[in-house]
């Protein structure tokens, strides 16, 4: 009865399964198995339920419902605010700040409460180990888990009802919070309407009274085939009101004159293509491709003429102009979108179509 009355005593060796010893007896046991001696093992309080004890689980919980609170405006925010791009300053150019703010807040309380748990409410222990590595007995792994049920008794949730209300309605938004993008996306067709914003650019018809449209400089001066010497290059916009502005930010695209054989290749490659989406978009030697890089929307605008790759220096994504642009390097999955070219009847550039593949980086409810 010795080792029950003061387990691990003097050096005797205690019998994990006697119905005596409580859980903590069962925890110093394993500690001294493993050559850990507890140097301090003391709470903060006085006596269980003090007043400073309260205070405590007080401001804790407090924190706890604080983050659901500003978890619960993010899910509010995310349903009722306006999100659409509108131009101009209005309230949809909020939205995006106000998820993130409200969003941290919650996280950041949830930090606070988590730390302030671990600090202020935890005993205080300090132990010291021998390192070993011999194999796990049948015995220690009892007290592994007995250890393990030690601590979560210690963490005081079940005598500590306010404790546990305010991590229950703490967590809940939050977790909510971290669903509501996944589910959010699943509640509207993103291709509901007629003619989705996302899948037309400034080189539409549409844009332009029904009539083609031309490709311009910067000015809004038209290009013709002559302009752009043999090798080189040179960034075009749709010729329609604000066609070079953020109105139409889709819409960059660079215009390629190719020499004869790298022509005579990027054609065959387009022909064969499997989609048919580039068959007859070239018009002579001259290629074009939008400038948006379809990882993650930077200009992919760096041309290496002798390698005829065009390079995105944001990721470092890579594109063979002569394959339809496929992706040769980097982290993109996707080529660049090809505009079919032609000439109006004053010999200027001007899109036979928009683009027919979708401009810009990939995102998921893309067809």
């Amino acid at each position: 009865m010795t080792a029950v009355h003061n387990p691990g005593e003097a050096g005797t060796p205690v019998d994990v399964n006697d119905p005596h010893l409580t859980r903590f007896d069962v925890v110093k046991e394993g500690l001294r198995r493993d050559d850990i001696e507890i140097v301090t093992y003391e709470s903060h309080f006085h006596g269980q339920n003090s007043k400073a004890e309260k205070r405590i689980v007080r401001n804790i919980s407090l924190l706890f419902l604080l983050s659901g609170l500003f978890s619960a405006a993010f899910l509010v925010f995310y349903i009722v605010w306006p999100w659409e791009f509108e131009l101009g300053n209005t309230m949809s150019d909020y939205y995006t700040p106000i998820l993130g703010v409200t969003l941290g807040l919650g996280l950041l309380a949830l930090g606070f409460a988590i730390l302030a748990w671990a600090k202020k409410l935890l005993p205080h222990e300090l132990s010291i180990q021998q390192r070993h590595g011999d194999p796990s007995s049948d015995d220690e792994r009892l007290i592994t888990g007995q250890t393990m049920l030690y601590v979560a008794d210690e963490l005081g949730v079940q005598r500590r009802p306010l404790l546990k209300g305010a991590i229950g309605l703490g967590m809940l938004p939050l977790g909510l919070a971290a669903a509501a993008p996944l589910v959010g996306g699943l509640i509207k067709n993103p291709h509901g309407d007629p003619e989705p914003m996302m899948f037309r650019t400034g080189f539409n018809p549409v844009e332009n009274g029904g009539k083609l449209v031309r490709l311009t400089r910067e000015d809004g001066t038209p290009i013709r085939p002559e302009d752009v010497s043999t090798g080189g290059q040179m960034t075009v916009f749709p010729g329609i009101p604000h066609g070079a502005t953020n109105q139409h930010a889709d819409s960059p695209t660079l215009l390629i004159h190719l020499r004869a054989d790298d022509a005579a290749e990027t054609r065959k490659n387009a022909e064969a293509d499997a989609n048919g989406r580039n068959k007859g978009s070239m018009y002579g030697n001259y290629v074009a491709y939008s400038k948006i890089c379809t990882h993650a929307g930077c200009p992919a605008s760096l041309y290496e003429q002798q390698t005829n790759r065009l390079l995105c220096p944001c990721h470092q994504s890579q594109f063979l102009i002569t394959d339809n642009a496929q992706p040769v390097f980097g982290p993109a999955t996707r080529r660049l979108p090809m505009l079919p070219l032609t000439v109006d009847e004053e010999g200027f550039f001007v899109a036979a179509s928009d683009f027919k593949d979708t401009v810009g980086p990939d995102f998921w409810e893309r067809p």
